[in-house]
């Protein structure tokens, strides 16, 4: 679902992406704004680990199977990565979906085999892995 309609104007197409990032995974993509994150955020983890009063890029809601994504921070993190963000789209569905799997990133083994997961994932619909240094032009 198209909450924001800058999404459009992002990435060519974001709903398709979205779909094929989330796989067989059975969950709802919401595409809103930073806006939208950031009261989530606040509602939803007043003590977690992004903070209370600020954006996320994406949050991942068991209850009811969603996987909402910030607009202009997802934007914002594909620039500074170098990356597209219609990869960095994908790559965030991918994360949400595995947390709704029950993968978790807190340990550092876990956050290991959940990279590597993400990167087979991604391998999947050919979008590159994003732990994977890029290699710098001369």
């Amino acid at each position: 679902m198209i909450m924001d309609p800058r999404w459009r104007r992002l990435v060519r197409d974001p709903a398709r992406i979205a779909l094929a990032a989330l796989g067989d995974v059975p969950a709802q993509v919401v595409l809103a704004d930073d806006r939208t994150l950031r009261l989530l955020n606040l509602r939803h983890q007043p003590h977690g680990p992004v903070g209370a009063n600020r954006t996320t890029n994406v949050l991942t809601f068991d209850a009811t199977r969603e996987i909402v994504l910030a607009s202009g921070t997802v934007a914002r993190e594909a620039r500074t990565a170098g990356r597209s963000t219609a990869h960095h789209l994908a790559h965030l569905v991918v994360h949400g979906a595995l947390h709704l799997e029950g993968h978790l990133h807190d340990r550092p083994g876990e956050a290991r085999r959940m990279e590597m997961e993400e990167a087979r994932r991604l391998a999947r619909i050919r979008v590159p892995n994003p732990w994977k240094p890029r290699s710098v032009r001369a």
